[in-house]
């Protein structure tokens, strides 16, 4: 008896063993662009800027946010492989991310 294969007898037609398919989802980040937004939407009408395409490395993320907010004062946390960041600190953060080394694109409003 092959010890690969423990499936002594069935009475399913088709394919008994599934091959494993590859994950195809995309994964978020590493595409080396950073996109910096401005949003108020489901926030009370409150204003934050969003950082995302970032690497999906936490500690790197929580370092960077940790950087963002000491640089512009205000609050912020890292939520679904995004930096949120009270208050509309576009060109701020964009000129700290750009000495940095990082690429930075400006999307939505």
């Amino acid at each position: 008896m092959n010890k690969d294969n423990p499936l002594v007898y069935s009475t399913e037609s088709g394919k008994i063993r599934q091959e494993a398919e590859p994950d195809r989802r995309q994964k978020s980040g590493g595409s080396g662009t950073l996109y910096i937004r401005r949003e108020v939407k489901g926030r009370r009408g409150k204003t934050v800027t969003t950082i995302s395409g970032l690497e999906d490395n936490p500690a790197a993320m929580l370092s960077l946010a940790a950087d963002l907010k000491k640089l512009c004062g205000t609050g912020g946390t890292v939520k679904d492989e995004q930096i949120i960041i009270q208050g509309d600190l576009r060109q701020r953060i964009a000129d700290f991310l750009k000495e940095k080394g990082y690429n930075i694109k400006f999307s939505g409003g």
